[in-house]
């Protein structure tokens, strides 16, 4: 069923209050993560000489922002949630636009990297192919961009108060591909568990060119 405008604005709207309200609380809840698996995932395929300029997309509180600062890199960090992006400009010490997800406004060509750590799942996905078609225009040509979602079967709604989209893998290759991204790898975390036990989808992705304009709507 396609969502009208209102019913996108709700979704939006209740989610971004969902963290602005626990905002300290997801602090002290994930501050100590250790995503260094993912964070190494990304720069592994950045070609070129560091520094890196990267994009933290749905960078929270600035946990992650602050890791790239630290090994000499050029973060941004771009969140919805205004307590996040307050927090963030204090904890990372760089940069950080607020902006929802669905009303985003990019600079084209500008990213080495592009690292979506448990963010691009809060996205309708009726709007995803057009939100990964303006990360893909905002990277560097040959750029790269790290993914990481829970996967499921393809559903999406409301789970404590949050809106998610849970997609298999061979669904967010559909999804990657239309909007121009080639697969350089992916993997489930955490690591060393059976499969059951590993609800994070990660992947990378090369900026490529897009061949699936045509059909993109129709991933």
């Amino acid at each position: 069923m396609k969502l009208n405008p209102p019913e996108m604005r709700n979704i939006t709207d209740r989610t971004l209050e969902h963290y602005n309200q626990r905002a300290d609380d997801f602090w002290q809840g994930t501050h100590d993560h250790d995503v260094s698996q993912n964070i190494e995932a990304l720069l592994r395929y950045i070609e070129g000489k560091p520094p890196f300029t990267i994009l933290d997309f749905g960078c929270g509180p600035g946990r992650d922002l602050k890791t790239f600062v630290q090994r000499g890199h050029i973060a941004i960090g771009l969140d919805g949630a205004a307590r996040f992006a307050a927090m963030a400009r204090a904890h990372g010490g760089c940069e950080v636009w607020q902006q929802n997800f669905l009303k985003l406004d990019l600079p084209n060509g500008h990213f080495d990297g592009v690292f979506a750590n448990a963010t691009l799942f809060h996205v309708p996905s009726q709007e995803l192919p057009r939100v990964l078609l303006e990360l893909h225009a905002t990277l560097k040509p040959r750029g790269v961009m790290f993914t990481s979602n829970p996967h499921g079967q393809n559903s999406e709604g409301w789970d404590l108060g949050r809106y998610g989209a849970y997609h298999h893998i061979e669904a967010w290759r559909r999804y990657m591909s239309a909007a121009g991204f080639v697969e350089l790898t992916h993997y489930y975390r955490p690591a060393g568990l059976p499969r059951e036990q590993q609800p994070w989808l990660a992947s990378v992705w090369r900026r490529g060119p897009i061949t699936g304009v045509d059909r993109i709507c129709a991933v």
